[in-house]
């Protein structure tokens, strides 16, 4: 399962049924993209150790970008962005659940859901 940022983030805020969920999967994958994100958002050095740590101890596989991965993404940007507003981050994400034939986790649908070879989980916390 490829989790999106935002329900690392609500584990991060305590929110128990995003933690539940992370609990469910073994294998737990997480964009580059994501983890930047993640980073984007620390204030200090002590939740960037945070973060790391998190994801170290439960075993996330970091799922770098590539060629295919950059090109699916610009793929999409071209054909939603106008319509649904898809940003290039989670034009990324999106791409790297595809190229690793992953299902994507994620609170936040409304872009993601025209993407049609994108298998998406919904998250409701």
């Amino acid at each position: 399962m490829l989790f999106d940022t935002d329900i690392l983030i609500s584990v991060f805020r305590g929110n128990v049924r995003a933690a539940d969920l992370l609990d469910k999967f073994d294998d737990r994958q997480l964009s580059i993209i994501s983890f930047m994100e993640l980073i984007q958002g620390v204030r200090d050095k002590r939740e960037l150790k945070m973060i790391k740590s998190f994801l170290s101890d439960f075993a996330f596989q970091l799922l770098p970008l590539t060629e295919n991965i950059g090109h699916r993404a610009s793929i999409y940007m071209e054909e939603y962005s106008l319509r649904t507003g898809l940003r290039m981050a989670d034009a990324l994400i999106a791409a790297t659940a595809v190229e690793n034939h992953a299902t994507l986790s994620s609170g936040d649908q409304r872009h993601y859901k025209v993407i049609k070879d994108l298998d998406i989980r919904s998250f409701r916390p």
